[in-house]
């Protein structure tokens, strides 16, 4: 199962640049190309997979959200081909970016090396240094 879907490119960059980018038949027929599609969504998830095997075992399950929207900004860049505009390529940008945290440790996906979602306590946890300043401690600046 791949991290995102061709509906997902729909719901997030519109189905008529999903057609002006797959469809590639002479003329142009005016339809997505899911051949197309599918093999840019399969190339995002090999660029994903390169970064996450450094860390996690593949495949990940389940997968966390935040690969959803990775997955269509890499799979759009590669639709674009030799035309993309700054924003993709900016956005392509930011998402090798998030990877590479991903590899180093920086960023964490919510799951841990063997896929598991961490235990939790049922809130979160704090731990901080001893208080230096208590009422014992400034009891002599107390003013009457």
């Amino acid at each position: 199962m791949g991290y995102a879907t061709q509906q997902n490119l729909i719901e997030r960059f519109g189905e008529r640049e999903l057609i002006e980018l797959s469809d590639r038949a002479e003329p142009p027929l005016g339809t997505i190309d899911a051949t197309v599609v599918a093999k840019k969504l399969a190339d995002a998830d090999a660029t994903i997979n390169g970064y996450l095997s450094v860390k996690y075992t593949l495949p990940l399950s389940p997968v966390p959200a935040s690969l959803e929207r990775i997955a269509c900004d890499i799979a759009r860049y590669y639709l674009y081909e030799d035309r993309v505009t700054d924003q993709v390529k900016r956005r392509y940008d930011d998402c090798i970016i998030w990877l590479k945290g991903v590899a180093n440790g920086t960023v964490n996906l919510g799951v841990d090396a063997a896929n598991q979602a961490p235990a939790s306590s049922g809130g979160p946890e704090y731990s901080a240094p001893d208080r230096i300043f208590t009422g014992d401690s400034l009891a002599d600046f107390n003013t009457p």
